[in-house]
């Protein structure tokens, strides 16, 4: 189960990751770019959210055919685990998006 809890955490960290980081470093590129960065950094955190999952789950269709190869097979432990790191990963980008939104506007 040690293997479980750290792919969950680490995919709830890298999706934070991925959502923080690229609002923050696409803020100064709109800043560069002569845009106003703050409203523009919310909007990007929440385009980015989808892409933080599907990088903290690996980047490719191998968790979505993993969850269908073991949901066919009966192996529904298998689909939980599956199923935990997608939520982990939601979870994690939900976050990074709710932290930028607090520190542009304030507000959750």
């Amino acid at each position: 189960m040690g293997g479980f809890w750290s792919t969950t955490v680490l995919d709830f960290f890298i999706a934070l990751g991925v959502v923080l980081g690229g609002s923050l470093l696409g803020g100064i590129g709109y800043l560069f770019g002569d845009e106003p960065p703050m409203s523009k950094m919310v909007h990007l955190a929440d385009q980015l959210k989808i892409w933080a999952m599907v990088a903290a789950i690996g980047g490719t269709f191998d968790a979505i055919r993993a969850f269908e190869i073991n949901l066919l097979g009966g192996q529904l432990e298998e689909v939980a685990q599956q199923l935990a790191f997608i939520f982990s990963a939601f979870i994690g980008a939900h976050t990074g998006y709710l932290l930028i939104r607090w520190l542009i506007q304030g507000d959750w």
